[in-house]
């Protein structure tokens, strides 16, 4: 069985499948499974974890800078008006992942996100109701919240979202925490994690306040 653990040149502790590449190790330390607040983050995560299937995430990093670029920096509310003069340009560029699909899955998602805020408030409130907490038990391809999550998505119309798809979203977004055991990065990451939780738990309460007290005036 491979390890799931392995220390760096660095003396640190982190899950095996980061190895040794600076980009990859800076993203598994400072990125994954940490909390993500921005929408525009969110959005442009479910993206390129589109755009990563059946590629490596590596290769997904290593042309993030360019992603942003020509996706408005992943602006939904831009990226929403796009329409296929958009897609035929991007299609000739080649510091991104040229798919015809993948691409016009990301304009058709920016609409999406547009009205999930529209509905909800935020991306960061519809995502937060997927969210787990539990021990690490080994990765897995996908989990209950990834299946439930997709079901919604596709549901409300967007695409790239299988199950999947979803669990390296929710991993990568700190919706889950999938550090090993043992990982020198675990700890931190729960501790972001729980921050992120007690903060989302106090604005709930503090909205609800405000409705009880505007309910006692409307009395008054």
């Amino acid at each position: 069985m491979p390890a799931l653990v392995r220390k760096g040149a660095d003396g640190r502790t982190r899950c095996a499948w980061c190895g040794d590449d600076p980009l990859y190790v800076a993203y598994h330390d400072r990125e994954w499974g940490r909390p993500v607040r921005e929408d525009r983050r969110l959005y442009e995560k479910i993206c390129l974890e589109g755009f990563q299937s059946g590629l490596s995430w590596l290769t997904i990093l290593k042309k993030r800078a360019r992603f942003r670029e020509v996706f408005a920096d992943f602006d939904f509310e831009r990226v929403a008006r796009f329409g296929k003069r958009d897609v035929e340009r991007l299609l000739k560029d080649p510091g991104i992942v040229r798919h015809r699909g993948k691409i016009e899955s990301t304009l058709n998602n920016a609409r999406r996100a547009r009205e999930l805020v529209e509905e909800v408030g935020s991306l960061r409130a519809f995502f937060e109701r997927f969210r787990a907490d539990r021990p690490f038990g080994g990765w897995v391809p996908v989990s209950a919240e990834s299946k439930a999550l997709s079901k919604e998505l596709k549901r409300r119309g967007w695409t790239y979202v299988g199950p999947t798809t979803m669990y390296a979203f929710l991993q990568s977004v700190g919706l889950v925490n999938d550090h090993a055991t043992g990982c020198d990065f675990r700890a931190p990451a729960e501790r972001a994690r729980a921050k992120r939780k007690r903060r989302a738990r106090a604005k709930t309460e503090s909205g609800a306040a405000r409705q009880q007290s505007r309910a006692r005036n409307s009395w008054i």
